[in-house]
């Protein structure tokens, strides 16, 4: 396909999905209808997918709609591209513009544009919450998020990590965040196909999320819960920095923990599970990964922010709260309580374990917010002792 064609492609799916079919599927269906499409092709028109829905709201006051063509146009425009040298009819490009997309592609854009693209019922909260930072935040949030590892230190070590992927063709730099980050940059694309990868001395993990695991004081013979375990990338974290310590995963999803012993296994690590709804008690730690809204991941999921809802929030919110103080009686006498959510929100981090302290009394050790400026995603971490 030419990039022009792929363009043309881009726009087809993002007017599926502003009839509401999630991205992923659109991008799915679309692949599944255009066989001849090429692994770069589907990656290249991913991108600009993605692309757009970062800056949505920008991209659409920039190219006059809110339709794929405008999307799309508006999205090249605000690169600094002339839209005219891609929307040229030719073969499978986009056709050509119109008199009425020249003059709306011509408007004079604000400066704050980037504070658009946020949900619109969304963005006097994080204006309140993110300040002094919202404009940069804002501004971090339309840009594609780096790819992180993790180098598990239960098989390797960092340097040894980056010589690995360096024979797979996989540029790799440590990154401050964390001393088991790193960050991918040429050859990204490869990493599961990477000997590395595949033979666990490395995993897909953000850096802040690296870095308030690191944060987490644990300790040989402990008996340590991820109580909302998901896929178990967390709960590997731990048991790669103290093989020592008993690591417990649970989720009241069992479908979501299935991997889980494949990726103990190829990490050379020991994870016990627990039956959904039972997950034990009386551990010296507990994480809690909450659900959240995702807020702080949305250059990865940027659909996601689209989607949310106020009442989504709130319950979310409300979840969050049952799940703390479930989780407080999993722990013992004197133990600790650690909360996480890869979120930007008060509402979901400072302000809710503020409730919680009100509600049980208990200590709060430390907490974390972290941002796109701190180098990884958004994500939040608060340590309590009961």
């Amino acid at each position: 396909m030419t990039p022009a064609a792929r363009y043309a492609a881009a726009i087809d799916i993002l007017d599926r999905i502003q009839t509401g079919e999630v991205a992923e599927r659109a991008l799915t269906n679309w692949a599944r209808g255009h066989r001849f499409a090429g692994s770069k092709d589907r990656a290249a028109i991913r991108d600009h997918v993605f692309d757009v829905l970062r800056c949505k709201a920008s991209a659409a006051l920039a190219g006059g709609g809110a339709q794929g063509r405008a999307l799309v146009a508006g999205l090249l425009r605000l690169q600094g591209t002339d839209p005219a040298t891609v929307f040229r009819g030719e073969g499978f490009a986009p056709d050509p513009l119109s008199d009425e997309e020249r003059a709306a592609l011509s408007e004079p854009l604000p400066e704050a544009i980037a504070q658009l693209d946020w949900p619109d019922w969304l963005r006097d909260q994080l204006a309140a919450d993110l300040e002094p930072d919202f404009n940069a935040i804002s501004e971090a949030m339309r840009a594609r998020a780096p790819v992180f590892l993790r180098v598990n230190l239960a098989k390797t070590d960092r340097a040894k990590a980056i010589a690995a992927l360096a024979k797979d063709g996989i540029e790799a730099f440590p990154h401050p965040l964390a001393e088991t980050a790193l960050e991918l940059g040429e050859g990204a694309r490869r990493i599961q196909q990477a000997e590395a990868y595949t033979n666990g001395l490395v995993e897909l993990q953000d850096a802040a999320s690296q870095a308030a695991i690191a944060s987490v004081p644990i300790a040989a013979g402990q008996r340590v819960l991820d109580y909302c375990a998901g896929g178990g990338g967390k709960a590997l974290a731990l048991a790669a920095a103290c093989p020592e310590a008993q690591i417990t995963a649970h989720d009241i999803d069992a479908g979501r923990m299935r991997d889980l012993p494949t990726r103990a296994k190829r990490a050379g690590t020991k994870v016990a599970m627990r039956a959904p709804g039972d997950p034990g008690t009386g551990y010296d730690l507990v994480l809690v990964d909450a659900p959240c809204s995702g807020s702080g991941t949305w250059r990865r999921t940027p659909d996601a922010k689209w989607r949310l809802s106020a009442a989504r929030l709130a319950e979310l919110v409300a979840l969050q709260s049952e799940i703390l103080d479930a989780a407080r009686d999993l722990v013992a006498p004197g133990g600790r309580l650690v909360y996480m959510t890869c979120s930007l929100l008060s509402v979901e981090n400072g302000a809710q374990i503020a409730d919680f302290v009100t509600r049980h009394g208990c200590e709060l050790v430390s907490q974390r917010q972290f941002t796109p400026l701190s180098g990884g995603d958004g994500f939040f971490v608060a340590q309590l002792q009961l």
